[in-house]
């Protein structure tokens, strides 16, 4: 399948049937929350979304609005969020809603409610940094190359099928996740002399969970716009919108 293909459909998706979407969008400025949405907005307005967004998690609260979305792309790291607006969220997912998203606006999300990380299954620890004597005092401290490596699985799956290993040089995610979450790909954090650990670890980068009649799709790459440009990145965050989607 041609690449520009590739990045506007998947197998299966009903694009004649109107579909609402919901993107709340904020928390730390440095993941540029409203440039990453931008990004993908058309595409979900070229797949017949009507597109709401909103700077705070206030609409999880509102169940007749929730009822009618189909799709919730979030990009909020940090930040907080009230208990009627998560068990909001939580109920449109049970109930069918699709949850998606990337990097910290979703891995890296409220991290005070406990019941959040256990619906998305995957927590950043950690993104482990350029040798000390290499760092200048800004993000660029935290770029590292590294490799995205696709699991079996990916070859079969919607979302990843034809994408194979790729490197990117950017945030490196650590993440703590359960048994739950139905991974895609990983990445290794290796052992370097400056480090504290003694052994390689490795964590999902793209994984896929199915909540109640929901499904919640995260990709770990995508700290910044350019990272969420790079060919595969950007393939797999629009196949996982879509396949997400109620």
């Amino acid at each position: 399948m041609p690449q520009d293909q590739a990045e506007a459909t998947l197998p299966g998706f009903d694009t004649s049937r109107r579909r609402r979407a919901l993107v709340v969008r904020g928390g730390w400025e440095g993941h540029q929350p409203v440039e990453a949405t931008d990004l993908f907005i058309p595409h979900l307005e070229q797949h017949g979304f009507t597109v709401d967004v909103h700077d705070s998690p206030a609409p999880y609260a509102d169940a007749d609005l929730m009822a009618e979305v189909d799709l919730v792309m979030q990009c909020m790291t940090m930040s907080s969020i009230e208990k009627d607006q998560f068990w909001g969220l939580r109920a449109a997912i049970e109930a069918g809603t699709g949850f998606a998203g990337w990097h910290g606006g979703i891995a890296d999300s409220y991290r005070n409610t406990s019941d959040y990380l256990h619906l998305v299954g995957g927590q950043f620890a950690c993104h482990p940094g350029k040798h000390p004597d290499e760092r200048v005092g800004d993000m660029s401290d935290n770029y590292v190359p590294y490799t995205v490596n696709m699991l079996p699985e990916a070859a079969e799956h919607p979302v990843t099928a034809g994408i194979g290993d790729f490197d990117l040089v950017t945030e490196q995610y650590w993440v703590l996740a359960d048994e739950y979450c139905d991974v895609l790909a990983t990445t290794t954090q290796k052992v370097r002399e400056w480090d504290p650990w003694h052994r390689e670890v490795t964590s999902p980068a793209i994984w896929t969970r199915q909540w109640g009649r929901g499904r919640i799709f995260v990709a770990t790459p995508g700290h910044q716009v350019d990272v969420l440009r790079d060919p595969s990145v950007n393939t797999i965050v629009k196949r996982g919108l879509l396949w997400a989607s109620r």
